[in-house]
């Protein structure tokens, strides 16, 4: 197999961690005889320094001809007070490529369950997918603006049918992949697109017999992820929602950095990043986590690829290094030795 991937790295510890992935993806398409050529591009803070441009028009003719899209990570407070701001990149793109679905992975790793915010007995076994609509919804409804002078605002919450349903249709398939049950998240009780949501929802279950569906307004969804992680399998909702409970979710990990997340399209093309930020603060010292890249890496092998054996083997691998007691400075493993992130990424490939 030969694919083509745009490498983004972004800010901060953003090629740090693509200097991971690009490790990986070398020793993967030589153990697995696979060829993967990558081109780099900027998006994010360095696009503004260099191109005054967050995503700059060469940025997306070169993502247009790729296979995939790997983003490291953008932002920092070099661009805090800047008009032109490192995020705007992020939701550009997100919506030139109609980058619709996003899906996030949050899965406990046993080695790591001492490590969460919640009790052991409540995180063990926790293994769910968070299916969020990516480009409607209040971020990108209009109008959106200040009124009479300042002294009022409105954000428009909009969606389509066609924009519902498409969500809610990737949600049912990642739902049969895994243990088909889907628990769909709205606040149906004020919000009237919520009432049409959960309408659709009901509507495409019956094409999906098998899948076991459920619904839960924000809040009580909200509160059921701290007390019983482990109800869930796959939960589908809205961009607002999605965005906090996403986030919500992956702090029972124990560290945002072993999460990856997949950004796909209709025609095929994915984006693929780990769900922690740029870390200025820890920028060029070796020390961040690149699981989360590595587990992108590994996303897009299955998403966009269909790769799924060499996905699984780079779980595994990051699994057993875990387990071996090594560990980056982020993560709280009792009795393991902190290594860098090249050594970390070393030992990953390694058991690969």
């Amino acid at each position: 197999m030969k694919k083509h991937i745009i490498t983004l790295a972004g800010d901060g510890i953003g090629p740090e961690i693509m200097n991971s992935a690009q490790a990986l993806l070398k020793a993967a398409g030589e153990k697995y005889k696979h060829e993967f050529t990558t081109e780099a591009k900027d998006i994010g803070g360095i696009a503004i320094d260099t191109h005054n441009n967050p995503l700059p028009d060469e940025t997306i003719e070169a993502c247009e001809a790729a296979d995939a899209i790997l983003l490291g990570a953008v932002g920092g407070p070099k661009w805090a007070d800047s008009v032109i701001r490192p995020e705007q990149g992020l939701l550009k793109i997100r919506k030139h490529f109609n980058l619709f679905a996003n899906l996030r992975p949050v899965t406990i790793f046993d080695s790591l369950e001492a490590s969460s915010p919640l009790k052991q007995e409540i995180v063990h076994g926790s293994d769910l997918m968070i299916v969020r609509e990516l480009t409607g919804g209040l971020y990108f409804g209009e109008p959106s603006e200040r009124r009479d002078g300042g002294q009022s605002v409105i954000d428009s919450l909009t969606y389509t049918h066609d924009e519902i349903e498409r969500i809610v249709r990737t949600a049912f398939d990642t739902a049969m992949t895994r243990r088909k049950h889907l628990t769909s998240v709205d606040k149906a009780n004020v919000l009237e697109s919520s009432r049409m949501w959960r309408e659709i929802v009901n509507t495409v279950g019956k094409e999906y017999p098998e899948v076991t569906v459920e619904h839960e307004l924000v809040d009580a969804a909200a509160m059921k992820l701290i007390t019983n992680p482990s109800y869930f399998d796959v939960i589908v909702t809205e961009n607002l929602f999605g965005d906090i409970l996403s986030d919500e979710a992956s702090v029972i990990t124990g560290s945002l950095g072993v999460l990856p997340s997949a950004s796909l399209s209709e025609n095929g093309l994915g984006l693929f990043e780990p769900i922690h930020g740029s870390a200025p603060d820890i920028a060029g010292e070796n020390k961040a986590n690149p699981i989360g890249m590595m587990l992108s890496v590994g996303m897009m092998f299955k998403y966009s690829f269909g790769l799924h054996e060499e996905s699984a083997a780079i779980e595994r691998a990051v699994n057993t290094v875990l387990k071996q007691g090594f560990k980056t400075p982020d993560l709280k493993i009792d009795g393991a030795e902190t290594i860098s992130t090249t050594e970390m990424t070393e030992k990953i490939i390694s058991n690969l």
